[in-house]
Parts: structure tokens; C-alpha cells; sequence
């Protein structure tokens, strides 16, 4: 009579090739999988018992995933990541790195790369993603590069860095504590970076040339906001006395500090100034028209030293005028959107500054773009005209309560909130305390990364509505169905059964046979049932196959290691995967496209060095 345990092991392997095909697949969402998967081993393991008459899994157990540490700590870390985002504290290192590669995208994003897997060599990978993934997204997108080309190869390349050292992976220290344990071997911490940097560059290699072309960017939010980001509007910019372009001289008929915007007028007094301008200095009383785009003039918003400027402050109900008095936009809270003059819109006809658009509506019209023609006025002076684009910014009320306007037709997806960036320095300690006592070792990560999430709302630097907008359900979905399928394929004794089918299936071969199918078993199944599982299971196995073979135990165990690193091909093989997949808007499908060929390559790589360096 067969055994019920193995009858639910086999039955454990049908829910989860099926689930893993519908991940694949994506015929329905990630969520309804996940909790698909979730409800078929709580099914199984309430209806059928072990051989000692009691469940093996006990819903508690199968449930517990959704409350692990590692759950916490990766919604804690999107959390952080937000508040760091909705401050702007990354903008001043973003812009350094940005112009130490100045237009060489592919240098200064190869370069940031490579900075991150260096580091990862001696912090744990996951605090150094959760500090590059800011970075590199702001670097992409001040170059105009989609983020999913790079926030996968950071995820990658840190893991790569992280398999050349004992420290830099959790998984590497799990193995060491686990070989010595058993007597077998104590690795110290350059013990493996031979065969791991070998590993590591080679990986590198992959993840910087072809990843980036297997990853298409995704048709989301962002690309829609990005795409209509290069239209160009008509924006003003009036110098009162002390602002930031008041003796500013043109070089070569251009204005450094304006070099991402077009100068198109120069309004001094009642003489216009037409370009090219030679030996021009703007003087306080000037009023610039420039052509940007919207994300040109986001930037000039939110610089410490703000260009755009207003005689009527969000504040004030009273409408614009042609007086001198301006003073500088205070952001902080702010949104900016895009509206529509609507078809008979009672707006038609009239300037800017007559329709009273401040006054009824509390939004400041910051730009104006005009599908037929580039106007060469003041914005003040600009009749408005139906299919009009106007650029507006006010409080998130304020652009909410235009969905009613009947002159106006909001374009929801446009609405941004600005960061803050007075509470820039606050993110940016809370950060730096949540990453310093992590990589330490002060407190657990999990601690760390909640007590940093926490922060950021008393500090100012997040609301509760700014930080629930940084919860992925997918991600929380996917962590607990990940853990209850490690939980069910422990329990049943299925990934034993797997780990002894690949022994049995090459026993009486050569050493250097049994190494190269043990590395690839190891990096197949760390994809799926995670890398910690995947080391504590093979480590003692790797040690009884050494000693059976006679061979030194050390290549086995360094060989668990290696391959247990190789977490590429789905996001839940690795938090770091799971951290860049809402960021970077990816698939499960992605990860098994840029991954698998990845994981392939390691070991390709790994079966011909390891013969030649262990002298096999």
C-alpha cells in the first residue's frame, strides 16, 4: 500500500508545476495564482494526514509565510524606498553620477553596476539593492532609459557580487555554519573567491550586454507619462531680485543654467529680446519665456534654488498679475497635472490671466502647450484655445476638484505629487541608519528595515496614504505562496526525493560528472524552493557525496554554495528580485527569460573551470 506522505508529495508537485505554469503563463494574475496555490495545500493538508494519523502541515505552518520576517522586511524596504523618493533625497547624488557620465548612459549605468557588486562582495546583497534601486532609478530616468532594462541586472549583479565572499550572501554564512557543524570543513572568508569571481564576471558580462536587450519596457503608468513627457510647453520664468538667474550671461547664444530648456523671448520691460543671444545678462524685472518639458520643468521646481517663480502663491485667491513682486513656488505637498481646454469651454478666447483659473480653481497654471504652433508671448498674455494643454499645479484637493471643472478635462494619469525635498536630510538619515544597522549586524534586518518604515511617518517625510502607495500586494502574494510551497515540499519529503534522484541519477560517475549535475540540481531548485531551503538541504547531502567518492569534501561544499547563489530565474527565488519587481514592472515571465539562460551559463562555466582548479 503506498504511503499518504508520499501520495501528498506527489500531489504537492501537481499544485506546484501547475501554479508555475500559470506564473509563466499569466492568463490570470499573479495574485489569484499565488493564492490559488495557497488554498490547494491547505486543502491537501487538511484531508489528508501523515502516517502517524495527524496533518503534516498544520495551517498555522502553511499560513506562516505571510507573516516571516522576510515579507516584513521587504514591504518595510519599499516603504523607505518611497519616503526617499517622495523627498527627492536622492536627486543631488543622482545628478553627481549623472554628470560624471554625462551623456554616456550606458558608461554611467555600467559603472553604478559595478559599484553595487563590489560592495555586495562585503555587505549583504539586499541593503545594497535597497540603496542602489533609488539610484539607478533616477538615473534612468533623468537619461530617458526605461527602468526595467536596469533594475533586474542590479538584482542580478548583486547576487553575483554576493557569491564571491563568505559575508556576501546570508546563504554563504548558512552553508559555512552548516558544513562545520557537520566536521567537515571551516571556510574562511576568501576561501571561494576564486571559483565565485570567476563566476561573478562572467555573470556580469551577461547581465550588462544581453539582459537589458531580453527586457522589453513595460507598457505601464510610467511609460505613458514618459511618453507624453517630451512634448514641450511654453512656461515663463520671471527674475525678481536675488533669484538664482538674476546675472546669468549667455554663452555661445545660450544660458547654461537654462540648458534643458529652449529660451525662445527675453520680455525686458516693453523691448523684446529674440534669440540667438549674444551678450545678453538677465537682469531682475526679466521675464523669460522658455519651451521645456514637463520633466524639465518638474526639475527646475523641485532644485534647491527654484527657477519658476509666481505673484500669486498657492496660498493667495487672488488671480495673476503683471507686477514685479514674485516669489519662489513652495512645493512642498504640491501635485502637478496636465488639464485640456475642453470643446466649448468658456475658457476659449481668454488669457491666461483673465480667466481666473487661480481664483476659482486654487491651481497655478505653471505651462501651456499648443498641439499647432510655439507662441512666442508671455504666458499672461496667451489666448487660450480648445485641444490647449495647460500645466497646473496645486494641492492634491485643489487638482482632484478639477475632475468637476466643465472648461477643463484633467488627465488623471498626469497627476504627480512633488517631492518635498526640505525633508530630504531626514530620509535620507533614516536610510542610512536602517542600511548601517542591518549591514552591522546591530539588529536584525527585519528590525531595522520596520523601525525605518515607521520612521519616515512621524519624520514627515511619508503620510499613511504615501506609504500604503508602496505596498505590492503581488509581492506580499507571492512571498507567502512561495513559503507554503517550501513548507509543503519539506513536509512531504519532495525536495529530498529530489536531491536523491539527481545523486542516484549520475552515481558511478566520474567526480567531475556528479559536481557539475549536483551545481545544476542546485541552482534549478533554489528558483523554487528558495536558497535557504535549498543550501540546508543539499549541504549535508553535498558532504555524504564527497565522502562516498572519496574526493574532498571543500568543491562540494563550495559548489552548494555557488549554486544556491544562482536565484535568477523567478522573483521569488530571492528577496532582491522581489524588491526590483514592482519597481522595475516585471513579469514572472522576465525573470524566467533573463534568468534561466543565466543560470545555464554559470554552470556551463562552472563544469569546465571546476575540473581544471580542483585538478579533478
Amino acid at each position: 500500500m503506498i504511503d499518504d506522505t508520499v501520495v501528498q508529495m506527489w500531489w504537492t508537485f501537481a499544485i506546484i508545476g501547475i501554479a508555475i505554469v500559470s506564473y509563466v503563463a499569466e492568463r490570470v494574475s499573479l495574485e489569484v495564482t499565488s493564492v490559488g496555490l495557497v488554498v490547494a495545500l491547505l486543502v491537501l493538508f487538511h484531508f489528508h494526514t501523515g502516517s502517524n494519523g495527524s496533518a503534516l502541515l498544520t495551517t498555522r505552518e502553511l499560513l506562516s509565510g505571510f507573516a516571516s520576517p522576510a515579507l516584513i522586511t521587504i514591504l518595510s524596504l519599499l516603504v523607505i524606498g518611497q519616503g526617499l523618493f517622495q523627498t527627492g533625497a536622492l536627486e543631488g547624488p543622482t545628478r553627481q553620477l549623472q554628470q560624471m557620465g554625462r551623456n554616456r548612459s550606458s558608461s554611467i549605468l555600467i559603472f553604478t553596476l559595478i559599484i553595487a557588486a563590489v560592495i555586495s562582495a562585503f555587505l549583504n546583497n539586499t541593503p545594497v539593492v535597497v540603496m542602489f534601486i533609488p539610484i539607478v532609478s533616477a538615473i534612468t530616468h533623468k537619461l530617458g532609459i526605461s527602468p526595467s532594462k536596469a533594475l533586474m541586472p542590479l538584482s542580478f549583479i548583486t547576487i553575483l557580487g554576493g557569491m564571491t565572499t563568505l559575508i556576501g550572501s546570508s546563504t554563504n554564512v548558512l552553508v559555512a555554519g552548516l558544513a562545520e557543524r557537520h566536521g567537515a570543513i571551516t571556510i574562511g572568508f576568501f576561501d571561494f573567491v576564486v571559483p565565485g569571481t570567476l563566476l561573478a564576471v562572467i555573470g556580469a558580462l551577461y547581465v550588462i550586454v544581453v539582459v537589458p536587450r531580453l527586457l522589453q519596457p513595460g507598457e505601464t503608468m510610467a511609460s505613458e507619462i514618459k511618453a507624453m513627457g517630451g512634448r514641450q510647453f511654453i512656461a515663463q520664468i520671471s527674475i525678481s531680485a536675488g533669484h538664482p538667474l538674476e546675472g546669468e550671461a549667455s554663452i555661445a547664444g545660450m544660458f547654461p543654467a537654462l540648458k534643458d530648456m529652449t529660451v525662445r523671448l527675453i520680455q525686458r520691460g516693453e523691448h523684446p529680446i529674440l534669440p540667438p543671444f549674444e551678450d545678453v545678462t538677465l537682469h531682475s524685472g526679466d521675464v523669460v519665456i522658455v519651451a521645456a518639458t514637463r520633466k524639465a520643468l518638474t526639475e527646475a521646481l523641485i532644485s534647491k534654488e527654484s527657477l519658476l517663480t509666481t505673484a500669486a502663491p498657492p496660498s493667495d485667491p487672488g488671480a495673476y498679475d503683471d507686477t514685479d513682486e514674485t516669489e519662489p513656488l513652495k512645493i512642498g505637498g504640491l501635485t502637478l497635472a496636465e488639464a485640456v481646454v475642453a470643446p466649448g469651454s468658456r475658457l476659449i478666447g481668454r488669457r491666461i490671466e483673465e480667466s481666473g483659473l487661480h481664483a476659482s480653481t486654487g491651481n497655478i497654471v505653471l505651462g501651456i502647450q499648443r498641439r499647432s504652433r510655439m507662441v512666442r508671448v508671455r504666458l499672461s498674455e496667451i489666448r487660450l484655445e480648445a485641444g490647449d494643454v495647460i500645466l497646473v499645479l496645486g494641492s492634491r484637493s485643489d487638482i482632484r476638484r478639477l475632475r468637476l471643472n466643465h472648461d477643463l478635462l484633467l488627465l488623471d494619469w498626469s497627476a504627480r505629487e512633488l517631492p518635498d525635498i526640505t525633508l530630504a536630510a531626514r530620509a535620507m538619515l533614516i536610510f542610512a541608519a536602517t542600511v548601517l544597522a542591518a549591514a552591522t549586524g546591530l539588529i536584525p534586518i527585519a528590525i531595522a528595515a520596520l523601525a525605518g518604515a515607521f520612521a519616515m511617518i512621524p519624520a514627515g517625510c511619508l503620510n499613511l496614504r504615501q506609504a500604503s502607495r508602496a505596498f505590492d500586494r503581488k509581492i506580499y502574494l507571492m512571498i507567502g505562496a512561495s513559503l507554503a510551497m517550501a513548507e509543503a515540499l519539506s513536509a512531504t519529503g519532495g525536495a529530498n526525493f529530489i536531491a536523491m534522484s539527481a545523486v542516484n541519477a549520475v552515481a558511478g560517475a566520474s567526480t567531475a560528472v556528479v559536481l557539475s549535475a549536483f551545481f545544476l540540481v542546485i541552482a534549478l531548485l533554489t528558483n523554487v524552493l528558495s536558497n535557504h531551503a535549498t543550501a540546508a538541504l543539499f549541504t549535508p547531502i553535498a558532504i555524504d557525496t564527497a565522502q562516498q567518492l572519496d574526493a574532498d569534501p571543500v568543491m562540494f561544499v563550495f559548489a552548494v554554495i555557488l549554486a544556491a547563489n544562482c536565484s535568477f530565474a523567478t522573483p521569488m527565488a530571492y528577496q532582491t528580485n522581489l524588491l526590483v519587481m514592482g519597481s522595475g514592472h516585471y513579469k514572472f515571465s522576465h525573470f524566467l527569460k533573463a534568468g534561466t539562460p543565466l543560470i545555464f551559463l554559470l554552470w556551463l562555466a562552472y563544469s569546465l573551470f571546476a575540473p581544471w582548479y580542483y585538478q579533478l
